[in-house]
């Protein structure tokens, strides 16, 4: 046989960084549709459940009518809190599900191998399931709650129409662009930086539990703190995982007791961002996840 001339020798494309990772979330996206599924369906029920509630409006402005501005601003807008409350927690609990399926269902279902033999590294495979929870789902509860709201703004601004009132009242106290800031400010400093150890930790479980994830991500924590309350009387570590699921100052507005958060209040981006508490646990959210590309990269199939 001839030798190959040279001419003809051509090294393989290389694919830029960004494609390769614009397609490992793809892939994310492609394999686990029940991510936006869930928010999309929670959705369609709350616009679906808006229908009677716009046609309750012109009787719910007559009894505002007489009201304080404040005390209008409060009745007027408590259903789309409750709105921007149900997408949160659908996608706050969709995220937990997903950072615990995210690395042991390819082990369990042998995936992996496939995945493996392509070029492309661990680091890039657990940064883009780390995207889902960090970026993806917040941007998605923002996008589908701001739609919700624009729906259920214009339904009841027509059903005051159609009965013969005008609708300035109600677009006077509901500021949509206002609540949208709000929602956005606690997903960013709440769902994301604060929840960072959160679902670093479900995501190390993933990569290293053989089988049962939910076990292997409760038991631990929960006897940890049975040991601590029987030897020492404290409860330092449940306070600790109180004080994260609470939302932390990122949470501060939003009262799971009242099911309001307030868009009138002042944010406080400087106070969040000199909490200890938040660089501890982004520092320790970091070291989990460090710790899932270790483990991917020497765990095999299940």
């Amino acid at each position: 046989m001839t030798p190959e001339p040279e001419a003809l020798r051509t090294a393989p494309a290389e694919i830029p960084a960004v494609r390769r990772f614009a397609w490992l979330l793809r892939r994310e996206l492609w394999e686990s549709r029940w991510i936006y599924l869930a928010p999309f369906a929670v959705t369609g029920l709350l616009l679906l459940g808006a229908v009677p509630g716009a046609f309750q409006m012109p009787a719910k402005m007559g009894k505002v009518a007489g009201l304080a501005p404040a005390a209008q601003h409060a009745a007027l807008t408590d259903h789309y809190m409750i709105a921007s409350l149900l997408l949160m927690a659908t996608t706050f609990v969709v995220s937990l599900f997903y950072c615990l399926e995210a690395l042991q269902s390819e082990r369990r279902d042998r995936s992996i191998l496939f995945w493996k033999s392509l070029p492309v590294s661990d680091l890039a495979t657990v940064l883009s399931k780390t995207t889902v929870p960090f970026v993806i789902l917040p941007l998605l509860t923002v996008v589908l709650a701001a739609v919700a709201h624009a729906v259920m703004l214009l339904l009841s601004s027509a059903v005051l129409m159609a009965s013969g009132q005008g609708p300035g009242t109600l677009w006077a106290r509901v500021s949509l662009p206002e609540m949208w800031l709000m929602l956005l400010y606690h997903m960013v400093t709440a769902h994301i930086l604060w929840y960072a150890p959160i679902y670093g930790w479900l995501l190390f479980v993933s990569a290293w539990a053989r089988r049962a994830p939910w076990l292997w991500a409760i038991l631990p924590p929960l006897a940890v703190g049975v040991v601590e309350r029987i030897a020492f009387g404290s409860s330092v570590l449940g306070d600790l995982l109180s004080n994260r699921f609470s939302g932390g100052p990122g949470g501060m507005g939003f009262t799971a007791a009242s099911r309001t958060m307030d868009p009138l209040m002042q944010m406080t981006p400087g106070t969040f961002l000199a909490s200890a508490g938040l660089w501890v646990g982004l520092v320790v959210a970091a070291g989990f996840v460090g710790g899932a590309v270790w483990l991917r990269r020497r765990r095999g199939p299940v």
